[in-house]
């Protein structure tokens, strides 16, 4: 079958996302710091890890699984953000108040019911990711949903955890891992499998993705957000793919999943649930088996949280993304796209705009959201580099009048470069000046399209006139 004309209706898929991300500030059950230290490790440990049985005396699945597989466990990490807690040489500290409030809030924003009581549990994970044996999670809230362009879809779960280890290495006899992610707070998001297709999962993932932005308090970066995607097909079996790169990597990597499984039915092959890694060419590989029931049982070291009405009225829903954009876009009369922009890049336009009084809103928006990408594209150089201060003495140059408009982009473009600026190569003549060499260009090259003349200007006088101030000047002289 053709991996492009794939009728999931037909083939009864049935999908569901988990997303995890990362809460800044100080760790969920100590008073470490989320900072991921690039220090030399100065900690370094040796375990063996076992798996403890869950509530009803059974061992997990996926655990009894991690656990034959005999491996050593090598631990490294930095004392500025790892304590005896990591090391589970020491009872953890009471649930951080500050995550489990930016929790709530999400939970708000997910239209959730909050619980009346948190209960931190146990999660037996034996793979060395913690140093305990297990993850302490807690369910937060329930009965919660958005609306997507293809229906409503339901979440069932918002959980706070604790986030696992970084694996820095691995062989046949051993896996090394970095504690300084160990214990950040974690939001886990769990929808229904209400996803009707492919490109439906990589909506609601971009659609919750942009909730949790709308929350302040989030880590930003590589590797602070991740999604599990859980499928399954008639005739086939439940599969968790885990370790998506991006968010335009999911309706790959599940067109590939649903092939995958529909080539066993047709060779009959007998299916199991599995956990399936997603890897970077949008194929899968089996992981481990699906973890059951079995894995929880319940935390004794932290007692439970009262959900109060007083804890409950010093959470504040706060505003959407999506709302902010709009009311930019209406307040300085930009574009959807570049209103977008802003609130996602987290500018406050407003304190530009303040600044840069002989500015429109959107000279400075374009300058700030525009021009980085012009450089990009069009003039191949990388802009990563580019600096809060260039941007801004770039935009007091214009408003100051030293430099035109369009100018900007080449004092940005020689700042990606790393070059010195030289600010009387840019600067401008008068708009009499300006009418003057229009005036003796047409005399010397007449019956010229105004194009052409435009073209001639640029040429002679780029970064040193206004374009928009050379086209009217243009359309006034040639008849």
């Amino acid at each position: 079958m053709d991996k492009n004309k794939l009728d999931y209706k037909k083939l009864g898929f049935k999908c569901g996302i988990e997303i995890h991300q990362q809460i800044d500030g100080l760790k969920l059950f100590c008073k470490c710091p989320t900072l991921n230290s690039t220090k030399e490790p100065d900690i370094k440990i040796e375990r063996r890890l076992r798996a403890s049985a869950g509530e009803m005396g059974k061992v997990d699945i996926a655990a009894q699984h991690e656990m034959q597989k005999g491996k050593k466990i090598f631990y490294q990490g930095n004392s500025e953000d790892v304590c005896l807690v990591e090391l589970d040489e020491q009872p953890p500290f009471p649930i951080n108040q500050d995550a489990l409030k930016i929790a709530l809030q999400v939970a708000l924003l997910l239209n959730a019911k909050i619980v009346d009581e948190i209960q931190i549990m146990r999660k037996t994970v034996v793979d060395g990711s913690n140093t305990s044996g297990f993850q302490r999670t807690s369910l937060i809230a329930s009965d919660g949903y958005i609306e997507t362009t293809k229906g409503k879809i339901k979440i069932p779960v918002i959980c706070l955890e604790e986030e696992a280890c970084q694996k820095v290495k691995e062989d046949k006899s051993s896996t090394t891992y970095k504690l300084d992610r160990l214990g950040i707070p974690l939001i886990e998001i769990a929808t229904d499998a209400d996803i009707k297709d492919s490109e439906h999962a990589k909506e609601v993932a971009t659609h919750i993705g942009m909730i949790l932005r709308s929350v302040d308090g989030m880590k930003r970066g590589i590797g602070t957000i991740r999604q599990d995607v859980n499928i399954s097909i008639k005739c086939g079996a439940r599969t968790e793919i885990k370790g998506f790169q991006e968010l335009k990597s999911i309706p790959k990597v599940i067109e590939f999943e649903v092939n995958r499984q529909l080539s066993l039915i047709k060779k009959k092959e007998e299916m199991k649930e599995t956990v399936r890694k997603a890897e970077p060419d949008c194929t899968t590989s089996f992981l481990r088996p699906m973890p059951g029931a079995d894995r929880m049982y319940v935390e004794t070291d932290v007692s439970p949280i009262k959900i109060t009405k007083q804890l409950l009225s010093t959470i504040k829903k706060p505003e959407l993304l999506t709302e902010k954009a709009i009311k930019l876009e209406k307040k300085h009369s930009l574009s959807p796209e570049i209103a977008k922009q802003i609130i996602k890049n987290g500018i406050n336009l407003d304190s530009y705009t303040n600044k840069y009084k002989n500015l429109s809103p959107i000279t400075i928006a374009n300058i700030l959201i525009e021009l980085p990408k012009e450089i990009k594209t069009r003039l191949k150089l990388e802009t990563s580099s580019l600096k809060e201060s260039d941007f801004k003495e770039t935009l007091e140059l214009v408003n100051q009048n030293k430099i035109p408009k369009s100018a900007a982009i080449d004092i940005l473009a020689a700042k990606a470069k790393g070059e010195k600026i030289n600010i009387n190569k840019f600067q401008g003549i008068s708009d009499e000046q300006l009418e003057k060499s229009i005036n003796k260009l047409i005399s010397e090259k007449p019956n010229l399209t105004i194009g052409a003349y435009m073209g001639l200007l640029m040429q002679e006088y780029r970064g040193k006139v206004d374009g928009k101030k050379a086209m009217e000047i243009l359309k006034k002289l040639v008849k």
